[in-house]
């Protein structure tokens, strides 16, 4: 497993780094990664992310003008 991902998003709650694309995107990638997992075995099923984690992923990027 890449912990890269999980090193982002660990920073981005600490507030080592900012929230942004890549946090999102490293989010994503943990989220799919856990979906997949959910349908290998029902041992998965009730793993669910932090609440600060899914707080990250409601976060609204600023939009470059």
């Amino acid at each position: 497993m890449d912990s890269n991902h999980c090193q982002v998003v660990k920073d981005s709650l600490n507030g080592k780094r900012p929230v942004d694309e890549q946090t999102l995107a490293s989010l994503e990638t943990l989220r799919e990664r856990l979906e997949r997992l959910k349908k290998t075995s029902e041992r998965f099923s009730d793993v669910t992310f932090s609440s600060a984690v899914k707080k990250l992923t409601k976060c609204e990027m600023p939009v470059g003008v």
